[in-house]
């Protein structure tokens, strides 16, 4: 297994402890009053891929927000995500395939912290069936140690952040748009991985939130919104 080399940007400690009040403020959402969402003009075919170690399950009050304004949102089909093998980035792909004949048009991908990586992957696999790809704090970008979760993810994925399953480039842009989510309040992922640099996406776009926030926060489901009113 690979080995901290030590010169790796990562977020602060301080900023990882406010994931922890990222998830008492999750529960505490399913109190409040539903937000406004405006209908979708084009409503868009969408699926949505977890992050590290979560189940669709999580991304479930992301999914009615868009479900509300008109869109179709798609499971990825896995269930947790345990991390990369060259199996599921296979099923994933079909996935996105099948979905797209089914429904006769390209689909938007949304993929949260390593689903971003899922699907920014796939998108270069078949562009054909990718209208975009956006990656909310998906570390696709720079050192794979620049984060607080590669020794967790080596423990449970069995393999190094240096050695995927399959022969990629991580920074290499699909050949659709792909826009990345990031914020400097991000506990968990470097903000530069997640925002990458001119050529590795076509936009980056900064959040106020935490890394958590990225997969049921307002402000994440607005942009992904305003982004799917773009498609």
């Amino acid at each position: 297994m690979a080995r901290d080399p030590g010169n790796a940007a990562r977020p602060a400690a301080t900023l990882l402890w406010r994931e922890l009040g990222a998830v008492a403020d999750s529960v505490a959402r399913l109190s409040r009053p539903a937000m406004a969402v405006e209908p979708a003009s084009d409503p868009q075919v969408v699926i949505m891929i977890p992050g590290f170690l979560t189940h669709p399950v999580k991304m479930r009050h992301f999914a009615r927000q868009l479900e509300r304004a008109g869109h179709t949102v798609k499971r990825w089909g896995l269930g947790f995500n345990f991390g990369a093998t060259a199996e599921n980035f296979d099923f994933v792909a079909r996935r996105v395939c099948e979905v797209s004949e089914r429904y006769g048009r390209p689909v938007v991908l949304v993929g949260w912290s390593l689903g971003g990586i899922f699907a920014r992957e796939v998108a270069k696999r078949h562009p054909a069936a990718v209208q975009k790809v956006i990656t909310m704090g998906t570390p696709f970008s720079g050192s794979p140690y620049a984060n607080n979760a590669w020794r967790l993810y080596q423990m449970v994925a069995g393999h190094s952040v240096e050695e995927p399953p399959i022969e990629t480039n991580s920074a290499e842009k699909p050949p659709v748009e792909t826009v990345a989510l990031w914020s400097p309040r991000d506990g968990v992922i470097s903000p530069r991985s997640a925002a990458g640099w001119p050529g590795e996406r076509d936009r980056a776009i900064a959040l106020r939130c935490t890394h958590i926030g990225f997969s049921n926060g307002e402000e994440a489901i607005r942009t992904v919104l305003s982004e799917l009113s773009a498609s």
